[in-house]
């Protein structure tokens, strides 16, 4: 009987993302579970807002890393 490791090995189901800045197209990583506001490091505009399980992300996601 052979084992299926994917199936007995959980996997996470949270991940981060790489979000690009609606307003100044400025790029930066992102949790997707994040529990605050996180504001773009550049022009302060809400990049993602937490709504108690994944969080709203505002901007464009770009790559997902996970």
């Amino acid at each position: 009987m052979e084992i299926e490791w994917a199936k007995l090995i959980l996997k996470p189901r949270s991940s981060f993302l790489l979000v690009q800045c609606n307003e100044c197209g400025h790029r930066q990583i992102v949790f997707d579970h994040a529990k605050t506001e996180v504001p773009c490091q550049v022009c302060g505009s809400i990049l993602t807002k937490p709504t108690g399980g994944k969080a709203q992300i505002l901007g464009k996601v770009v790559e997902h890393y996970g």
